[in-house]
C-alpha cells in the first residue's frame, strides 16, 4: 500500500517519506563515480519495493530491477507497468538465455541493478551462514560483481513509527575480490551480505518475511516454491 500510494507523489513529497543520512547516500555517489554501475543487494526485509521510489523520484538514479515473473500474466503486466511509470527497467529471470548479458549491459551503462539475494533459484545459489544456520543465497549478484567489478551495495528500507515513516540503511560496498579463486571470492562476498542482512534481522526480526517455509527450502530434498 505504501508503495502504491507513493507512486503519485511529486519528488519533494516522496523525499519527505524517507530518512536517508548523507553518509549512506555517499556510498552510491562513490560507487557510481567509478562508472562501472552498482549492484543494489537487499533481501525480503522491510519495504523493499518502495526502494524504487527513493532511487528514481528522490535520487534520480537509473534503476534496473531483476526479478522473477509473477505466475499470473496480468499481475505481472501490472507490476511491470508500475515500474515503467517510475522509469524503472525490469529484467525477468528465466525468460531468456542472455539474462547475465542484460545485467552486464546495464552495469556498463552505469545503472543501479537491484536484486533480492536471500532466496536462491534452483542451482543459482551459494552457501552462507545466516542467523547462525546454513542457507542458500542467490549467487548471481556476487558472480556479476566478480565479472564486472561493480560493487554490491547492501540496502534496506525499514518502516518506523515516527516521521519520516521510512528509514534507509546502506551498508559499506562489497567488492568481490579478483585475487581469489572465483568460487571463493563469490562465497566471501555473499557471506559479507549475509552478515549485513543478519544484523538487520536480529535488530528488527518482524521486518523479515519470506512467504514460504524458508528453512525447509535450504534442504536439497525440498519440493516447494524454490
Amino acid at each position: 500500500i505504501d508503495f502504491l500510494r507513493a507512486q503519485s507523489l511529486e519528488p519533494a513529497a516522496a523525499a519527505a517519506l524517507f530518512e536517508l543520512p548523507d553518509k549512506y547516500l555517499q556510498h552510491y555517489r562513490d560507487v557510481l563515480a567509478r562508472g562501472e554501475g552498482a549492484l543494489l543487494v537487499t533481501g525480503h526485509y522491510g519495504n523493499w519495493e518502495i526502494g524504487s521510489i527513493i532511487m528514481t523520484r528522490v535520487l534520480q538514479l537509473p534503476l534496473v530491477v531483476v526479478s522473477m515473473a509473477e505466475a499470473n500474466p496480468e499481475v505481472n503486466r501490472i507490476r511491470r507497468d508500475m515500474r515503467t511509470r517510475l522509469g524503472v527497467d525490469t529484467i525477468e529471470v528465466r525468460q531468456s538465455l542472455d539474462t547475465a548479458l542484460q545485467i552486464r549491459r546495464r552495469l556498463t551503462d552505469n545503472c543501479v541493478v537491484a536484486m533480492l539475494m536471500d532466496r536462491h533459484l534452483g542451482r543459482d545459489r551459494v552457501r552462507v551462514s545466516f542467523l547462525g544456520r546454513n542457507a542458500w543465497f542467490l549467487r548471481t549478484p556476487a558472480l556479476m560483481g566478480y565479472l564486472t567489478d561493480a560493487p554490491l551495495i547492501p540496502s534496506f528500507v525499514e518502516r518506523t513509527d515516527a516521521r519520516p515513516p521510512f528509514r534507509v540503511y546502506v551498508g559499506q560496498p562489497i567488492v568481490v575480490s579478483r585475487t581469489l579463486p572465483r568460487d571463493e571470492a563469490i562465497q566471501q562476498a555473499a557471506q559479507a551480505f549475509a552478515d549485513e542482512l543478519s544484523a538487520r534481522v536480529r535488530r528488527r526480526p518482524e521486518c523479515w518475511y519470506q512467504f514460504y517455509r524458508y528453512w525447509d527450502a535450504q534442504d536439497d530434498s525440498y519440493e516447494g516454491l524454490v
